[in-house]
């Protein structure tokens, strides 16, 4: 379990910030409980606290933060709770826009946009829109994702392009993988350098299986609402601790 307490961000080699920090914002519902507190009341707390770590996040010079919002298997939970869920994205573009405009973020949302609501589709495109033109830090956003999903869509494209002859058998590598799932727009920046995830659990739960094979794991005690951008630093000065080989020795 993570115990670095290095706070300073001074203290932070700010030539070695991971161009990629995915996050899977766990621990609403238990923080939500902790304090005798309905489980939405936990969901509003994590969607302020996106705001927060987004701010820390652009301003530590993160070229993307993807964050793990609502899995394919999150359509299991309570309706209301789910009901509640939805209409997060919706009050999160509309009270924080001005901020992601004036930060210089650009927004992006990776999944099955399709299955959502109405209001949730066009809230999420209407935000990629209005921050098509920043050239700041991408905010992805997972929403109704799933990595076996995401692969399982790759293989039947990638299936098909080689059934009519589009491309060969031999042609079948990394980069083409790579280049049919839903990260491919990040190009150079598609596979994180680091993951967290916040509450103490440590599990991937889903979350981009192909894209974390070389990603360094950190995995925090702190519930979502109480990941604080000192405890995002902490996170990163463990990222910049490790050697990472690749497979090598050195």
């Amino acid at each position: 379990m993570f115990t670095n307490k290095k706070t300073d961000t001074q203290q932070l080699d700010l030539t070695n910030i991971p161009n990629h920090v995915a996050i899977i914002m766990d621990g609403n519902g238990r923080w939500a409980k902790k304090r005798l507190m309905p489980r939405i009341a936990g969901h509003k707390a994590g969607m302020e606290n996106v705001k927060t770590i987004t701010k820390a996040a652009s301003r530590l010079g993160v070229k993307v933060l993807t964050l793990y919002a609502f899995s394919t298997e999150n359509w299991k939970r309570p309706n209301d709770e789910v009901n509640f869920l939805m209409q997060l994205p919706v009050d999160f573009f509309e009270t924080f826009m001005p901020e992601l405009i004036a930060e210089n973020v650009r927004v992006k949302v990776m999944g099955n946009r399709q299955a959502l609501p109405e209001k949730t589709q066009q809230a999420a495109n209407r935000a990629i829109a209005d921050t098509a033109h920043n050239t700041g830090m991408i905010l992805n956003f997972a929403l109704n994702y799933g990595a076996r999903d995401e692969i399982q869509q790759a293989v039947k494209q990638i299936a098909q392009k080689t059934a009519d002859g589009t491309i060969t058998v031999d042609s079948i590598d990394d980069t083409l993988i790579s280049d049919h799932l839903m990260t491919n727009f990040l190009g150079e920046y598609a596979n994180p350098e680091l993951l967290i995830r916040t509450s103490g659990e440590e599990r991937i739960s889903n979350f981009l299986l192909w894209q974390i094979a070389y990603s360094e794991l950190v995995f925090i005690d702190e519930f979502w609402p109480d990941f604080t951008p000192a405890v995002f630093e902490r996170a990163i000065d463990a990222y910049q601790q490790r050697n990472r080989r690749f497979g090598g020795l050195k």
